[in-house]
């Protein structure tokens, strides 16, 4: 089953707005993200989760957000391996008004986990 479980999808107000406050700020070409590690709030146990959005400013038309959102969410799942560890929570926000390739996405994904795993090693080290 391809799925992103629930377990791994980030939700809570609280949970959302210490990311948005206490969390780590990046950006590639076309998204932008957030991360922050479980070292930074306390939480042991969970695992890495993360939080998709695409504006409605740049997309009115539902379908395409979903489209972008299960792109992203896609991108994340099959290359998640890259940021090894529990507790790490990520936001990807969507920041382009063009509507990228799956391929795109993924690769974009991938330098956004990437440079994630090389802070936190240099962080821990």
């Amino acid at each position: 089953m391809n799925t992103l479980p629930k377990s791994e999808r980030l939700c809570g107000k609280t949970t959302i707005s210490a990311l948005m406050t206490k969390g780590r700020w990046g950006h590639t070409s076309d998204l932008k993200y957030c991360w922050l590690s479980a070292g930074d709030t306390g939480e042991t146990d969970v695992p890495g989760r993360i939080m998709v959005s695409v504006p409605k400013r740049l997309f009115k038309r539902a379908v395409k957000r979903n489209l972008l959102k299960r792109r992203l969410r896609e991108a994340y799942r099959t290359n998640k391996s890259l940021v090894a560890g529990p507790g790490l929570s990520i936001m990807f926000l969507y920041n382009t008004k063009e509507v990228m390739s799956s391929e795109a996405v993924a690769s974009q994904v991938i330098e956004i986990l990437t440079s994630i795993a090389d802070e936190r090693k240099q962080h821990h080290s």
